[in-house]
């Protein structure tokens, strides 16, 4: 169900100019990496279907980006996110790492 969930996701957000992902090369198991290349496979079919250009942004380049380190930990992501953006609640790495995603990317 997480594939068609995000596959219906996907739809919802209306027009999309752009899809960005983080790029990971490396997993701590075989389930992991099994799920996010079905998470990537359902954002490249969508994107190549509807014609919407998208990347995957590898995760060191988006904690260089961020920190100047590309192996920075969760708390330092979410500093400097909180440092870059500080009108906006920070709520958690998660976030963190969204928009130094876009910001990686579009800077």
């Amino acid at each position: 169900m997480r594939y068609v969930r995000l596959h219906d996701w996907l739809k919802s957000m209306g027009s999309l100019g752009r899809v960005y992902f983080e790029e990971v090369r490396g997993h701590k198991g075989t389930d992991a990496a099994q799920i996010y290349g079905g998470l990537v496979a359902i954002i490249t079919e969508f994107c190549e279907a509807n014609r919407i250009p998208y990347a995957g942004i590898p995760v060191g380049t988006v904690k260089k980006h961020a920190t100047g380190k590309g192996n920075s930990g969760k708390d330092l992501m979410i500093q400097a996110a909180r440092e870059r953006w500080p009108g906006q609640e920070i709520e958690d790495d998660n976030q963190a790492d969204a928009l130094w995603i876009l910001a990686t990317a579009t800077d």
